[in-house]
This record gives C-alpha cells, structure tokens and sequence, in this order.
C-alpha cells in the first residue's frame, strides 16, 4: 500500500481517537470502573459500531501511540498488524507510514 492511502487510513482511525479521549475525559468518576461504549477506531469513515469496555482496558491501548481498538473484521492487514484479541474488539498496530502518522497525531504526545 502507497504511503498516501497509509496517511488517509491512519487519520481515519485518529479521528475516532480523538473523539474516544474526549468521551474518556467526561467520564465520571464512578463511571471509570464499568463497561463504557468507545468508538471503533477502525479506518472505515461511515463505521459507526460501539465497543463496550472499560477505562483499564482502554488505557492499555492509548499507552501505545500506534495501537487502536477496532470492532472484529475491520482490520486493515496492509497497513497494521493484530496485536491482541478479545471477545469484543481487536487490538492493530500501525505499520511504516501509518504508524508514523497515527504517532504524530496522536492528542497525548
């Protein structure tokens, strides 16, 4: 894959991101223990699908600048790489281009 459609993958999936910081930001104190529904974070624009998982989890995630939680099936093997696997999401890895963009724009650097 052309590193052009790498950085369209990537920002796709950083926008998603963005927008899970932000819920994770408003959540409760007393909400941070429970399930909370997540935005897929995979690079599809018109994916609407909601993870439900906790902050710890999600956490383990965001410590990773290149990894994203995506729905199972919306992986994209060109462009990353599964590095964990759960019942209710699937968690990618950023290659090459990709991996550098999903770095550069990711809100907690």
């Amino acid at each position: 894959m052309d590193d052009a459609r790498q950085r369209r993958v990537a920002e796709n999936e950083t926008s998603a991101r963005r927008i899970n910081e932000a819920r994770e930001k408003a959540l409760w104190e007393r909400e941070k223990g429970s399930s909370t529904a997540f935005l897929c974070e995979c690079a599809r624009q018109e994916c609407e699908h909601l993870l439900q998982v906790t902050l710890p989890e999600y956490e383990r995630v965001r410590a990773h600048p290149r990894r994203f939680m995506v729905h199972p099936g919306h992986e994209e093997p060109d462009v990353e790489t599964v590095v964990a696997t759960d019942s209710h999401y699937v968690v990618v890895e950023k290659n090459d281009e990709a991996g550098r963009v999903a770095e550069a724009d990711d809100p907690r650097s």
